[in-house]
């Protein structure tokens, strides 16, 4: 059983930053994939923007690439998301999702482990 837990969003303005956390209540190692999703306001539906398989190969949607990084520390089982140079339309909630997948799926209901997300808004 992984418990994660979402912390570190805020607001800021167009062009700010903002780091946000994923610490698991247990070891992900290398037994699971992880990805960041982002729900938009309004919007049923969460979008990967962060693909972490297995093997800490790391994929980045197209929205998002360039300006945000993901890491994780091992001796604090928590991941990282480093959003930079963010814009209005990166608004939303920001969820880890993990799952016992070799290879980073991109559809949510894939995922069985979910922390409870984290608001961040950015203002034009």
């Amino acid at each position: 059983q992984v418990r994660l837990t979402n912390s570190g969003g805020g607001s800021v303005q167009a062009g700010g930053s903002l780091r946000l956390s994923c610490e698991s209540s247990g070891s992900i190692g290398t037994s699971y994939s992880v990805v960041w999703f982002h729900q938009a306001p309004g919007k049923e539906q969460r979008e990967g923007v962060v693909f972490i398989d297995s093997t800490g190969e790391t994929t980045y949607a197209d929205s998002v690439k360039g300006r945000f990084t993901a890491s994780k520390d091992d001796a604090k089982n928590t991941l990282y998301l480093q959003m930079d140079r963010l814009k209005p339309e990166d608004t939303g909630t920001y969820y880890c999702a993990a799952a016992r997948w070799f290879r980073a799926e991109r559809e949510p209901d894939k995922y069985n482990y979910w922390g409870q997300g984290t608001q961040v808004t950015v203002s034009s």
